[in-house]
C-alpha cells in the first residue's frame, strides 16, 4: 500500500534519516518507538505528505487516502462540536458551493448554444457525479453517528469547542479524520490527555480499524495491545520487528548483546593485530608483512554497537523535609463553568507520605482540582494547606511555561539557589544537556526536551508535596521509566494525575476517582482500581441480562392476545421450501467468499514483495489487489443481508 525508498531527511549538517526503507502492508498496526529527538514525528509528517524528504520517495497505491492526527492540535475554540467535525467534509462544501454557482450560472444563461454553456455543463455533471461519489447527501446523519460512537451527546453537538478538555478536543479531531475514512491513519501520541477509559475504547477502536495504522506512542500498555509490529528509529537508521513493543524489547537487547559481543571480540582482534605490527614494522624481512597487517586494520569495517532508545534520564529528587501529618485538606469543594457543573461538595484529605493517583473521566475537573489545589483556580469551598508544607507542581503544560528565548543553561542557572549553582551543568547533563546543548534556545527544543527541562527545575528546591498533572506527556519510554524509578524512591508526599497505567502501576498506593458529587477512594494502585471498575461494570451487566430474562419469561407466560394464527401445511411446506433456498444461496456465498479471501491472501503476498520500479506490473498488481478487496467487501455485504 505505502512504500518509503532509499528516504533520507537532513536538517542542516544534521541527518535526520539515511536511506531508510519500509513497507506499510494494508490492515498493517506499526509502532514508532525511539528517543526524544530521533524523529518520529518528522517520519509521520513525511508519510502524510506535510514534511518532504532530502532524498527518496514515499509511494502509495493508487487512489489510497491518510489521515492523520498530529501531536499538537489546532481547533477553532468558538466552532461548535458538529462545526468542527463538519470540516472533514471540506471539499464536499467547496463542491457543494461550485453546485451552485454553475446551477445559477446555467439558469441565468441564454445562449444555450455558445462553448461557455456547454463547458458549465459538463463541469456541473462532473461536480455532481463527485458529489455523488463523496455521499454528500446524509453528511448530518454520518457527522452524528460517528460523534455519538466517540462518546458524545445529543446535547452536546451545539457546544462549543473551547467548554471542553483536550481529551474530548482529540476525539473531535479523530471524529474528523474517522468521517473521511483513510486507508491509512497517522496518529501521533494519541493518549495524551486522554483518560484512562477513553484510552481502553481508542484500543478497541483501533484493532477494528479496517485500514493500515502507523502510532506514536509513550505509552508501553497501548502499543502491546494495539500494535504488531515495531519500527525503532534510531542515530539515522531504521529496525523493523514483526511483533509488539515488549518482544521487540526483548530480541532488540539480545541483538545488542551479540553486538557488544562482536565489538569485544573485534577490539581483541585489533590489539593482537597491532601487538604484531608493533613486534615487525623494525625488522627488514618482516616489514612487507607489517604493511599488509596495517592494510587490514585500516580497511576494516567497526563494528558498532547500538544505543537502544538512547541514553537514559539519571534523576534523583533531593530529601523531603519534614512536614505536619495533615498535608493539605479540602472540604465543601465545586466548580462550575457557567452552566456547565464539573463537580460540587467535595471533600478531599490528603497526609503525609500518601501517594495517591487522581482519576475520573475526561472532563470531570482532575486538572481543575489540582488547580485548585495550586491556588491559581478560584472555586468553591476551602482548601487548608499542613504545616511546613512545601509543594513542587508540575503542571500539563508546564514546558509550555519556559520562556523561549533563554538558553537551557539560563532557564536553570536563574532558578538555582546556594550551592547548587556551581553544579548547573552537571544537574543539565543529568537530564542529557550536556556540551553545545546547554547554550539552545528552549524555543528549539523537542517536547520530550521541554518536558526534561521542566523537570529539571523541579530539583533546584527540596519538596516534600509533588502535584503532578500529566508528567509524562511528551517524555520517550525510557525517560518515563527512570523517572518513575525516581519518583518510587522519593520519600515525600505525592498527588499525580496521568493516563499512563504502565507508569502509575506500583507508583501510588491509593486512587482518588473523581465524580461529580464526590471522591471515591480505593485502596491500592491503579491495576487494582481497573480490575474493581471492570467487576463493577460486568455485574451491572449481568444484573441487565437477568432483568431481560424475566421480561422474557414474563411474555411468555402471559401470551400477546393478538398472536399470530398457526400456518397451514401448505404454508409451512412454502416456508421450508423458502429457508432451504436462502440456506443454498448461503452456503454458495460462503464459498465463494473462501475462494475470494484466499485470492486476496495471495495478491497481499505480491503486495508485499512489489518492484515498484516497474510501475506497469506495480499498476497492474494494486488494481488486482483494489478489485479484489472490493469483491470481498461486496460478498460481505451479500452474506450478512
Amino acid at each position: 500500500m505505502v512504500t518509503v525508498g532509499n528516504l533520507s531527511i537532513h536538517f542542516g549538517s544534521r541527518e535526520l534519516f539515511s536511506k531508510i526503507g519500509f513497507f506499510i502492508g494494508p490492515r498493517e498496526r506499526i509502532g514508532l518507538v525511539g528517543k526524544n529527538g530521533a524523529g518520529k514525528s518528522t517520519l509521520l509528517k513525511t508519510l502524510a505528505g506535510i514534511q518532504k524528504p532530502t532524498e527518496g520517495s514515499v509511494a502509495f497505491a493508487k487512489g489510497s487516502t491518510v489521515g492523520y492526527l498530529p501531536q499538537e492540535m489546532n481547533h477553532r475554540e468558538d466552532a461548535t462540536v458538529y462545526e468542527e467535525a463538519r470540516t472533514a467534509f471540506a471539499e464536499v462544501q467547496m463542491l457543494s458551493e461550485r453546485l451552485e454557482e454553475l446551477t445559477l450560472a446555467i439558469t441565468d444563461h441564454h445562449d444555450y448554444t455558445s462553448d461557455d454553456y456547454a463547458n458549465k455543463l459538463e463541469e456541473l455533471e462532473g461536480v455532481a457525479h463527485r458529489l455523488e461519489l463523496l455521499g454528500s447527501g446524509n453528511l448530518e446523519e454520518r457527522i452524528e453517528k460517528v460523534l455519538k460512537g466517540l462518546g458524545f451527546r445529543s446535547e452536546d453537538m451545539n457546544r462549543k469547542m473551547h467548554e471542553f478538555s483536550g481529551g474530548w478536543k482529540m476525539r473531535v479531531e479523530l471524529g474528523k479524520i474517522l468521517l473521511q475514512n483513510p486507508d491509512l491513519l497517522l496518529l501521533d501520541e494519541p493518549t495524551n490527555h486522554l483518560d484512562i477509559e477513553s484510552i481502553e475504547w481508542l484500543e478497541e477502536f483501533l484493532i477494528d480499524y479496517p485500514g493500515a495504522i502507523v502510532l506514536i506512542s509513550h505509552d508501553r500498555t497501548f502499543l502491546d495491545n494495539v500494535t504488531t509490529r515495531t519500527i525503532e528509529i534510531s542515530k539515522a537508521k531504521i529496525y523493523d520487528y514483526r511483533f509488539s513493543y515488549s518482544k521487540y524489547i526483548v530480541q532488540r537487547e539480545e541483538e545488542i548483546e551479540r553486538q557488544e559481543q562482536a565489538a569485544k571480540n573485534q577490539q581483541k582482534y585489533i590489539e593482537d593485530t597491532q601487538k604484531l605490527i608493533d613486534k615487525f614494522r623494525a625488522k627488514k624481512d618482516k616489514a612487507a608483512f607489517a604493511q599488509t597487517l596495517i592494510r587490514k586494520l585500516d580497511k576494516l569495517e567497526k563494528v558498532e554497537v547500538d544505543d537502544l532508545d538512547g541514553t537514559r534520564i539519571r534523576v534523583s529528587f533531593p530529601p523531603a523535609p519534614h512536614s505536619g501529618k495533615v498535608i493539605l485538606e479540602g472540604k465543601g469543594l465545586g466548580k462550575a463553568y457557567g452552566e456547565n457543573r464539573l463537580f460540587s461538595n467535595l471533600d478531599i484529605m490528603i497526609n503525609r507520605g500518601e501517594k495517591i493517583a487522581l482519576v475520573g473521566k475526561n472532563g470531570v475537573g482532575k486538572s481543575t482540582l489540582i488547580r485548585m489545589i495550586m491556588k491559581t483556580e478560584k472555586h468553591e469551598g476551602e482548601i487548608t494547606p499542613g504545616y511546613s508544607v512545601n509543594v513542587g507542581y508540575y503542571a500539563q503544560n508546564q514546558s509550555d511555561t519556559l520562556d523561549g528565548n533563554k538558553t537551557v543553561f539560563e532557564t536553570i542557572d536563574d532558578e538555582a539557589v546556594g550551592d547548587i549553582r556551581k553544579n548547573v551543568r552537571s544537574l543539565l547533563g543529568s537530564f542529557l544537556f550536556s556540551g553545545d546543548d546547554v547554550d539552545k534556545k528552549v524555543k528549539v527544543l523537542s517536547g520530550g526536551e521541554k518536558a526534561r527541562l521542566a523537570f529539571c527545575k523541579l530539583l533546584l528546591q527540596p519538596y516534600n508535596f509533588l502535584v503532578l498533572d500529566e508528567p509524562t506527556n511528551h517524555l520517550d519510554l525510557a525517560s518515563k521509566e527512570v523517572l518513575k524509578q525516581a519518583l518510587q524512591r522519593f520519600d515525600g508526599t505525592m498527588l499525580v494525575v496521568s493516563h499512563d497505567r504502565d507508569f502509575l502501576n506500583g507508583l501510588t498506593n491509593i486512587v482518588y476517582e473523581i465524580k461529580p458529587d464526590r471522591l471515591k477512594i480505593w485502596q491500592g494502585d491503579v491495576l487494582d482500581f481497573l480490575k474493581e471498575k471492570k467487576a463493577e461494570s460486568i455485574a451491572a451487566f449481568e444484573r441487565a441480562k437477568v432483568e431481560k430474562k424475566a421480561v422474557q419469561e414474563e411474555l411468555k407466560a402471559k401470551p400477546n392476545e393478538q398472536s399470530v394464527p398457526e400456518m397451514t401445511r401448505e404454508q409451512q411446506k412454502e416456508l421450508e421450501k423458502q429457508q432451504k433456498k436462502l440456506q443454498n444461496q448461503q452456503q454458495k456465498l460462503e464459498q465463494e467468499i473462501s475462494k475470494k479471501e484466499e485470492e486476496l491472501k495471495k495478491l497481499e503476498e505480491e503486495v508485499a514483495s512489489l518492484d515498484y520500479s516497474n510501475t506497469a506490473h506495480s499498476e497492474k498488481v494494486l488494481s488486482a489487489y483494489a478489485q479484489a478487496k472490493s469483491e470481498l467487501e461486496g460478498l460481505y455485504e451479500k452474506w450478512m443481508g
